[in-house]
């Protein structure tokens, strides 16, 4: 079986295949958003952290990048995709696809010291195996600005907030229509 060469050493093909076909999905469930990083060589909420992420349209495939770990399903990481993109360009085409990320600035976890954003709205599930290394930990004021942005967010699911339908697109309409059902 071919291998891909890393930074970081010699990843097999065979094990990378296997670990994302048993991707349960990403999370939907409800959150309890608690800041609580220990630099420790464990992932805790608050730590950004590299690893593999799966693609939203294509879960066999993936991309490896930083994740900020928002807490734990049984075995798994749950976290947040980091990306050096600035949406804000496009924030409507982002809105109307239904993704929603919160600027976060530079840190750790990007070596070119490039500003990043967090994208609040699709929580993933991360084998910590899979994990490479912590990047950084996000400081406690930007941290609130991700739970903020989590839980303005349509889709959000935080622990005992009301919970609301998940898909993957909804209208303005029917965003509009649960504004008014929870408020």
């Amino acid at each position: 079986m071919p291998s891909r060469a890393t930074a970081y050493g010699r990843l097999s093909v065979s094990v990378s295949v296997r670990r994302m076909a048993s991707y349960p999905g990403d999370y939907d469930g409800p959150l309890e958003l608690r800041y609580a990083p220990e630099v420790d060589g464990e992932p805790d909420a608050g730590e950004v952290v590299w690893a593999h992420v799966p693609f939203e349209e294509d879960p066999s495939r993936g991309k490896d990048r930083p994740v900020l770990v928002v807490g734990r399903d049984g075995r798994w990481v749950l976290g947040m995709q980091l990306t050096s993109q600035d949406h804000d360009r496009d924030a409507a085409q982002e809105e109307r696809a239904g993704r929603y990320w919160v600027d976060i600035g530079v840190g750790g976890w990007d070596g070119a010291r490039r500003p990043s954003e967090v994208r609040v709205n699709r929580v993933v599930r991360i084998d910590p195996e899979t994990i490479r290394r912590e990047g950084a930990v996000l400081d406690r004021a930007r941290w609130d600005d991700v739970v903020a942005g989590h839980r303005t967010h349509p889709h959000a699911q935080v622990a005992g907030a009301p919970r609301t339908t998940t898909g993957p697109r909804r209208t303005p309409l029917t965003r509009l229509r649960d504004l008014f059902r929870r408020g």
